[in-house]
């Protein structure tokens, strides 16, 4: 058993759509918990920070909102208002293509098989095993109907080319947008609702949202896009080989690393300055580029989510239910208007900023 028999096994449009729909319910079931876990941290003795809890869960719940509806799309009333950024075909659709599938391609293989007969019937109603996905892809002769046939059941990752990824970036851009406006938002409210709004706490909660959306998600999103165009063009010149779907991660990563790890904060943290500063009314003040914001290994580890994107990016969609769960923490960060400059602040950034 080879890993491209485990791939088709997570790409399988039938664990996909489980994927998703369990995608809401970790949404929702670890941004409650991590509300609770914040307020607890931050408890003065046994009796807990109220005003504090109440700003928290404000953030996390619009946050958890914009991830849903920016996924899912938003109906009111059994009328679609919009389409979500993820694809989330129903069950019923799926099973439906699948089973067609399979009696076409019966129909015109006559197949005999009692034991490929047994799995493909399974694959009309639900995902199949690992070792049954090996004994159709070793048993099952080649053909243009089994190609076909494979293209509905078990898909091949996704080819994505230098042109198609750019269409990929806006949309899994605007993914990574929605969560951090949404945290933004919510942060806004959750300030007017307790008293403890200020020009300096809504202006930090822009700057942290622009921070977590540029530094950690659009520009390595622009990374990837650029490194694997590079890439194509050195196959077109014929100094490299076409790349395999793990070998075009790779590359994509490189990109991400280069634009966004690297160069992400340096850029966010001199915009802020030039440009968000003066919108709110902020003195200019000889202040070091990382004097409010410098990166830290949190910053570090909301990377995954850029191992996620570049998976998506290489064609491998079993990944992508998990990217609004990645996204939440960019926008919790900025619903908080998250600064680490003063080592006391992180402890202040939920609390009157006035």
């Amino acid at each position: 058993m080879n890993i491209s028999t485990i791939a088709k096994y997570v790409d399988q449009p039938v664990v996909l759509n489980s994927l998703q729909k369990k995608m809401p319910a970790l949404l929702i079931g670890g941004g409650a918990a991590f509300g609770a876990y914040d307020t607890y941290k931050h408890s003065k003795g046994k009796h807990p920070d109220k005003k504090r809890a109440l700003k928290s869960f404000i953030v996390i719940g619009t946050t958890i909102a914009a991830s849903l509806i920016g996924a899912r799309g938003l109906k009111i009333g059994g009328k679609q208002i919009f389409n979500g950024l993820m694809e989330n075909k129903p069950l019923k659709e799926i099973l439906g293509e699948q089973k067609a599938a399979v009696e076409e391609f019966i129909s015109n293989t006559g197949l005999k098989d009692k034991k490929l007969l047994e799995i493909l019937e399974k694959s009309k109603n639900d995902k199949l095993k690992v070792k049954e996905i090996d004994t159709l892809m070793k048993k099952l002769p080649n053909s243009k109907e089994k190609e076909k046939l494979f293209d509905v059941i078990l898909p091949k990752p996704e080819n994505v080319d230098s042109h198609e990824i750019f269409g990929e970036i806006k949309r899994l851009s605007l993914l990574g947008l929605v969560p951090v406006a949404g945290g933004i938002a919510g942060g806004v409210a959750a300030d007017k609702i307790t008293g403890t709004s200020s020009k300096k706490s809504v202006a930090n909660k822009v700057k942290e949202g622009f921070y977590q959306y540029f530094a950690n998600i659009f520009l390595c999103n622009v990374g990837a896009g650029a490194a694997l165009y590079g890439a194509e063009k050195l196959q077109t010149a014929k100094i490299i080989k076409p790349l395999s779907p793990v070998k075009k991660m790779g590359v994509i990563l490189a990109g991400i690393v280069t634009t966004g790890i690297i160069g992400g904060s340096f850029i966010a943290n001199y915009l802020s300055k030039k440009i968000i500063d003066p919108m709110f009314g902020q003195k200019k003040q000889d202040k070091k580029l990382y004097d409010e914001r410098k990166p830290e290994m949190l910053d570090i580890a909301l990377h995954a989510d850029d191992i996620a994107t570049a998976g998506v990016l290489s064609g491998l969609k079993w990944i992508e239910p998990a990217l609004p769960f990645l996204y939440f923490i960019s926008g919790y960060r900025a619903g908080i208007g998250y600064r680490n400059g003063d080592k006391h602040h992180h402890h202040k950034s939920l609390n009157n900023e006035a």
